[in-house]
């Protein structure tokens, strides 16, 4: 699994470090079967469609609010990611309206660490922003 960042590469193993399967892990959120129950669980497939570039899926999962018009995934300088630790949480569970994940994203060149804020909107999980310190 070397390809991470390439649209065109479909992992065996999903990137969000589940030890799982892609296809039974984060690809169905990805593909809309079914929505996260946990801000971590957003996290992990927002960080897993970075790696595979599944730009749809984090523009769907981003808070309108903050949401970029594009993110460029594709373009020259695009990270590749290595893997992901999940270092804090705070609420995000099901029966929760707010939550924030704290995680390490490692990439060729560095890691990037981030606190992000996660919402409910509309019954749903999404990504609203994050405090970044990138190495």
């Amino acid at each position: 699994m070397s390809a991470f960042g390439s649209a065109a590469a479909v992992p065996r193993e999903c990137p969000c470090g589940s030890g799982r399967a892609y296809a039974s892990c984060c690809a169905p959120l990805h593909h809309g079967e079914r929505e996260a129950e946990t801000a971590v669980e957003l996290m992990r497939s927002r960080y897993a469609a970075y790696a595979v570039g599944d730009e749809a899926y984090l523009l769907r999962t981003w808070h309108p609010r903050t949401r970029p018009a594009d993110l460029g995934l594709g373009r020259a300088g695009t990270p590749r990611w290595l893997g992901l630790s999940i270092l804090a949480t705070a609420d995000g569970n099901e029966g929760d309206s707010v939550g924030e994940v704290e995680f390490e994203a490692r990439h060729v060149g560095g890691v990037m660490r981030e606190r992000s804020a996660f919402t409910r909107r509309a019954g749903h999980w999404v990504y609203v922003d994050g405090t970044v310190e990138d190495d």
